[in-house]
């Protein structure tokens, strides 16, 4: 395997990790937790927040942290971290990847472990705060979801024959 396949495959490897925890969280465990705390018979969303979230957030956000470093590495080997991400050679498809892998790196690390944080009660916050921290952790996943859609297609651009 020369070293461009292997950047590829734990690049691949991270985001499936990272974009697959973010659809678990979207799609099923918030649906889950507000299930769950309607449930009076059966644990309640603790069993959730407890246990799982901490442990599936820890992996969510090094996830991120992995796929945009792998991402990086790709981008040196295909002519320059520069060149695509500050798009000095023109707009690219894996140079727009890039940049939405970033937003959404941001949102990860700066909006919703932050106010994880909070919901989870890994940090002390009023109820107020608990409530706005829910909002801001919600809309900034859901603002990822919808640019995963877009970056998982740059990402696999140049597989499929589109320029890099």
């Amino acid at each position: 395997m020369n070293a461009w396949s292997f950047i590829v495959w734990l690049h691949v490897l991270a985001g499936i990790t990272w974009i697959g925890l973010l659809y678990y969280f979207n799609f099923i465990q918030v649906p889950a937790a507000a299930e769950a705390a309607g449930d009076k018979d059966g644990p309640g969303p603790a069993a959730i927040s407890k246990y799982v979230a901490p442990r599936a957030l820890l992996w969510f956000r090094w996830g991120a942290v992995a796929t945009w470093l792998t991402g990086a590495a790709a981008l040196e080997y295909v002519g320059g971290f520069s060149t695509h991400f500050l798009a000095t050679s023109g707009l690219t498809a894996i140079g727009v990847g890039a940049w939405l892998g970033t937003i959404m790196l941001f949102n990860v690390w700066v909006l919703i472990w932050p106010n994880q944080k909070k919901i989870l009660g890994m940090v002390e916050a009023s109820a107020d705060e608990i409530a706005k921290a829910k909002n801001v952790a919600l809309l900034a996943s859901r603002t990822n979801t919808l640019l995963s859609i877009p970056m998982i297609m740059c990402m696999v651009a140049h597989g499929h024959g589109l320029p890099f």
